[in-house]
């Protein structure tokens, strides 16, 4: 059988996530928006030497060039989430392909620090957090039951990149210099363009055809032939615009949806997450300079880095697939919490490590954790809120993020520099971690749970957490529902005529005034024993 016409009185059905085709397209090009917005802060420290001499500045003064790219990806989260919701994705993350790289180039030809932080540091972030946002709400669009596998994917971005653009960078330095390395860096976002034009939102030109299809075929059913059906298809028209037109307010879009914090998964998600990036970051931070002060050389310690990168890049992959099992993908956030309680008892196992031999153990269990939280992290909440309420919820969640990472890893360094002493911090980044994961498991398990028994209402499908159901959805189910009565032929007496809604009854009153059917009252069903036979209309004279 063909694909239905909706013109012809059958309905197409409800657009749903491909799970691949140009998914695919979309994947790679979140990939490369995730390995920038995340890997490109970190390897801009390769120029911080040659900034120094250059602007007579300290390390601290340049290390703010990183802290306020970093601030800008995860502080301007809601006012991503606003643009999104106001612009759709593709067009805001045009714009921020444009801005990341005017930022890198206007960077080139500054003349002291300030300028730096207005140009690479502010304009270079928000052009980032504009691509990088709007990528994971495509992403969660296109895939469903591949979802978590497309998530860890697109997470191996990070260390991807990281592993590439520090070295790449490096070179520029030496060839190019620092001016020349920012404006070949400033090209290079330019591709971030490039993937938000691959950002095709799916096709929903189909519901909108749906409601008027369905009018002029229930019209159809309803009236006779001749001129009182086309006047019954003109009034179902009119009275649907009005409805519409009534209707349009409520359904407007909201900029921000603060309805997902009466969500208890998500206030659950939120506070651990909040706790687990008090400490998460703070380890491969200090790892380099724990390892010098052991007396490890400074090449070999570099090296560290470049071990638990190169394990991420495999272990958010291999998270992803393993997140989308059948048997383990209902308890994605006990197997995310389970991650983070890895990640935890790693730090705290391995802040003894007095031997170079003992970083690099630390290194790949840290790495297959790290890697395991990177790829489950914003799968998990997409599980949570749903993909219509994940364009919020993202934005909400990265600033209160904001706030952790700029608590987080300076008061380690002050503690280090107070204390001189790198085992407290590991002991006490690790404790941070392990509490998020408990703290998540367990609220999980005692609140979610418990009200998982109270059975939802059963005329209430948007209802619970994670609901991706929204009223223009539910208005192509009915319409579904109306068709599938619609197909049963009305020629014959033994079976139910079709469910009349408002406006086909409205025209089937204007029909009775004139002595044409039988008597119904408003919304009533139209049922044989009402009716003759030789009263119903038949749908083959149409």
């Amino acid at each position: 059988m063909g694909r239905p016409d909706p013109e012809e009185g059958q309905l197409p059905a409800p657009v749903k996530p491909p799970d691949g085709g140009w998914g695919w397209i979309v994947l790679l090009g979140c990939f490369v928006i995730t390995g920038f917005s995340y890997a490109f802060p970190k390897a801009v420290s390769v120029y911080f030497k040659e900034l120094m001499k250059d602007f007579h500045v300290g390390y601290s003064d340049t290390a703010w060039i990183s802290s306020i790219m970093l601030a800008m990806l995860y502080g301007t989260g809601p006012v991503c989430s606003i643009m999104v919701n106001q612009f759709g994705c593709r067009p805001v993350m045009l714009i921020g392909g444009l801005l990341a790289s005017a930022g890198m180039i206007l960077a080139s030809f500054t003349t002291n620090i300030i300028e730096l932080y207005l140009t690479a540091g502010v304009l270079t972030g928000l052009g980032m957090a504009l691509n990088f946002q709007p990528s994971l709400i495509m992403l969660g669009t296109y895939f469903d039951k591949r979802r978590p596998l497309a998530n860890g994917l697109a997470a191996a971005g990070s260390p991807v990149f990281l592993s590439s653009l520090s070295p790449l960078g490096q070179v520029l330095l030496e060839k190019f210099g620092w001016r020349g390395g920012f404006l070949i860096m400033g090209g290079l976002l330019l591709n971030c363009c490039t993937c938000g034009a691959v950002m095709r939102p799916l096709d929903m030109g189909m519901k909108r055809k749906m409601g008027k299809a369905q009018d002029k075929y229930e019209a159809k059913e309803m009236l006779p032939i001749g001129g009182k059906a086309e006047e019954g298809i003109s009034t179902t028209d009119g009275t649907k615009k009005g409805k519409k037109a009534k209707k349009k307010p409520k359904k407007g879009k909201k900029l921000l949806d603060f309805s997902i914090f009466s969500n208890r998964g998500f206030i659950i998600y939120t506070i651990s997450k909040f706790i687990l990036v008090l400490g998460l970051f703070v380890p491969p931070i200090l790892l380099v300079n724990y390892a010098k002060d052991t007396g490890v050389p400074d090449t070999e310690a570099a090296f560290l880095l470049s071990i638990i990168g190169f394990i991420d890049i495999f272990a958010r992959p291999a998270c992803g697939m393993v997140a989308g099992l059948k048997w383990v993908r209902p308890h994605v956030a006990y197997l995310f919490s389970f991650s983070m309680l890895f990640n935890g008892l790693t730090d705290i196992c391995s802040a003894r490590a007095s031997n170079y031999t003992g970083l690099v153990i630390f290194c790949v269990f840290f790495g297959i954790s790290y890697g395991m939280v990177g790829a489950l992290q914003f799968e998990v909440l997409m599980a949570i809120v749903g993909s219509q309420k994940f364009s919020s919820a993202i934005g909400l969640v990265l600033l209160i993020e904001a706030f952790a990472v700029l608590i987080g890893p300076p008061s380690a360094g002050r503690l280090v520099d107070a204390l001189k002493n790198y085992e407290v911090i590991f002991y006490l980044a690790g404790s941070e971690v392990v509490l998020s994961a408990l703290f998540l498991g367990v609220a999980s398990y005692c609140c979610l749970n418990r009200g998982k028994k109270e059975p939802p209402p059963e005329n209430n499908p948007s209802a619970g957490a994670g609901s991706d159901t929204e009223e223009a959805e539910s208005d192509v189910q009915e319409a579904e529902e109306h068709s599938s009565d619609n197909h049963q032929p009305a020629h014959s007496t033994d079976n139910a005529v079709v469910v009349a809604n408002e406006e086909a009854n409205h025209v089937a009153e204007e029909q009775r005034g004139e002595g044409g059917s039988c008597p119904t009252g408003d919304g009533e069903v139209l049922a044989r024993d009402g009716c003759k036979a030789d009263q119903m209309v038949e749908r083959d004279s149409f």
